[in-house]
């Protein structure tokens, strides 16, 4: 059985590659969300410190909005 490992990341910024008005892929970046006042985030901090997401989107259907947090989550793909 796979381990999950569940990490909560907000979206620091947005890239686009083409004019705003045109399509085409997008870059966000996450950072690990973190405030000593929120239980959660302290669980989190635990195991995710540290660290960036950065991934590029060519599909208009996804979207991210930074300033928004958003649930990473890490599954081990199986051997075959």
């Amino acid at each position: 059985m796979s381990q999950i490992t569940r990490a909560k990341f907000r979206c620091t910024s947005v890239e686009r590659f083409t004019p705003a008005d045109t399509q085409g892929p997008i870059t966000y970046r996450f950072a690990p969300q973190y405030d000593a006042t929120i239980p959660e985030d302290l669980r989190f901090a635990r195991y995710t410190p540290s660290g960036e997401v950065r991934i590029v989107v060519d599909n208009p259907d996804v979207a991210f909005e930074p300033g928004r947090e958003y649930y990473v989550d890490f599954t081990e793909v199986p051997k075959s």
